[in-house]
């Protein structure tokens, strides 16, 4: 009785681990091409990717109100659209927590947050998490370019090197990979680790 309770434990264990995995590593890879979406922004409109006729592609970043890694990078994200949205990569957030596993990260909250850090990009709400187990982000922030002719993924991964400390910081992975874009050339680095607050759901 004492095996067959045991391997019944080591099975279910299995089973959530391959649950949890599936949410986090089967989203979009490097060269596959994304969805649009639809998501609400802070405004109170609707935003797709197609909104942005004159784009050349999006620097899509999962963040949030309340992660300690996702706050410490705030200026990062406010300083990489004020660089490359008029080059036409701007950055679209998208907060993809459950406000009922982080308090703090309602709709509500993401528009009191953005406008004490003057976000000059779009914050959206991933209303019932639908959009980023598609994406297989699994930190805050967690980083997608996407080109947009192609609709393709060009790279996952950090901001840059430092997560903490933008002082500390000696590589700049987004800035590095856009404008390698920008210049027709490869990305030299497609993929980093993504280091931050796992993603909150119920």
């Amino acid at each position: 009785m004492k095996t067959i309770k045991n391997t019944l434990i080591l099975a279910m264990l299995i089973l959530m681990t391959t649950a949890f995995s599936t949410r986090t590593e089967n989203g979009y890879k490097i060269g596959d091409t994304i969805e649009d979406f639809s998501l609400k922004n802070i405004d109170d409109k609707m935003v797709s990717l197609a909104d942005y006729k004159k784009a050349k592609g999006f620097i899509i970043i999962f963040t949030c109100n309340m992660c300690p890694y996702s706050v410490a990078n705030e200026d990062r994200i406010n300083a990489l659209d004020a660089k490359y949205k008029s080059k036409g990569f701007p950055v679209i957030a998208i907060n993809p927590n459950d406000p009922k596993a982080s308090k703090g990260d309602g709709f509500e909250d993401m528009k009191v947050r953005a406008k004490e850090k003057g976000f000059t990009f779009p914050y959206l709400f991933d209303e019932g998490q639908k959009v980023y187990p598609k994406f297989g982000a699994s930190k805050t922030p967690h980083v997608f370019i996407v080109s947009k002719k192609s609709m393709k993924v060009e790279y996952i991964g950090a901001i840059d090197n430092s997560s903490k400390n933008p002082d500390a910081v000696t590589e700049k992975y987004v800035e590095n990979a856009v404008d390698a874009l920008l210049a027709g050339k490869k990305i030299e680095k497609t993929e980093t680790k993504a280091i931050g607050c796992t993603i909150k759901v119920l």
